[in-house]
């Protein structure tokens, strides 16, 4: 089957909080683990009332305590926003407490907004110094030489598998160059998708972590015992599309039974051009969708990313998608 792997936004609903949500990644993460998912990624969001995930190492180590093969990780770690020690240590120690499955997606974007950086107390520039911070993060996780004056610990020595994450084609050309593998947002950024997944597997380079490219490739899936379900369900994330770009930060909402009610058609537009790579309907129009994606990707393992406001519905969502993965071969 094609692997496939979850991205929890780790999302905050109206009439909950973060505990529930973060017991929720939790309890999604224990029934993937035995719905054959290689991996469960949360990602580091400052500012965002609705989701509960800012505190990403302290999030995957959550995570990870209620499961115990599945691999638990960043999807990423925004590491301008940190020095690389720090994250080395953070991730050595959740290497030491969870052998052999964690991962350590690193972004370059801060994840937030100008104002939230100056309260991280980061310098925006940081960002240009981010393929150094990669290698010097790197160094940090493999073994410690004679003499280094400098050793992570916990870290040293654990050799975190380090992915990096994008949107663009910049991240390609560095996963390519260090000879990474690589994840790419098309779940929430479709423009550079077919281009940058080129970018990268002609231009890469093995290393002693990836012999070969590995491209995962995110993509919005949300599936339901009938096509009119599906698209009921999809109306949270959509709404919360609307919602950004009218620089609103609330909490996740319930499904609503006609999304043009709430947004304009320049609002459709917009949200539409993001969610351009998503999938949404009964399994068969599922399984269309994802073969569909794989032709047009090639991609090497999918990143899927099903954003529905009830934890109930939510778990028959990616059960669905795990049956019907199991049905497609790889290409």
């Amino acid at each position: 089957m094609i692997p496939i792997s979850i991205l929890d936004l780790v999302r905050i609903r109206e009439g909950s909080d973060a505990r529930v949500a973060l017991d929720n990644a939790r309890d999604l993460a224990l029934h993937a683990e035995g719905w054959n998912y290689t991996r469960f990624w949360m990602a580091e969001h400052h500012n965002m009332r609705g989701i509960a995930s800012a505190a990403t190492a302290v999030a995957i180590g959550h995570v990870a305590a209620g499961t115990s093969t599945i691999r638990v990780g960043a999807g990423g770690v925004m590491l301008p926003n940190h020095s690389p020690l720090v994250i080395a240590e953070q991730f050595g120690t959740l290497a030491s407490l969870f052998p052999g499955r964690i991962d350590l997606g690193l972004g370059r974007a801060p994840g937030s907004d100008q104002a939230t950086t100056r309260a991280l107390r980061r310098d925006p520039a940081s960002a240009e110094s981010f393929p150094q911070d990669v290698l010097e993060l790197q160094a940090f996780l493999a073994p410690a030489e004679t003499g280094q004056r400098i050793v992570a610990v916990p870290g040293h020595g654990t050799n975190v598998p380090l992915w990096i994450l994008g949107s663009s084609t910049f991240g390609a050309r560095l996963a390519a160059e260090l000879g990474l593998p690589y994840a790419f947002a098309s779940h929430f950024a479709p423009d550079s998708l077919e281009m940058a997944l080129q970018m990268y597997r002609a231009q890469f380079k093995p290393s002693r972590q990836q012999a070969k490219p590995h491209a995962m490739v995110g993509i919005n899936i949300i599936a339901a015992d009938s096509d009119a379900e599906a698209r009921r369900l999809a109306t949270t994330q959509q709404m919360s599309f609307t919602d950004m770009h009218r620089g609103v930060r609330g909490l996740s909402k319930p499904p609503i039974d006609d999304i043009e009610t709430y947004w304009t058609p320049l609002e459709k537009a917009q949200a539409s051009h993001m969610l351009a790579h998503s999938i949404i309907g009964s399994p068969e129009t599922v399984r269309a969708g994802i073969e569909r994606f794989l032709l047009l990707t090639g991609a090497d393992e999918l990143m899927i990313v099903s954003d529905v406001f009830e934890h109930k519905a939510r778990l028959h969502s990616y059960q669905l998608i795990a049956d019907i993965a199991r049905a497609i071969e790889p290409l």
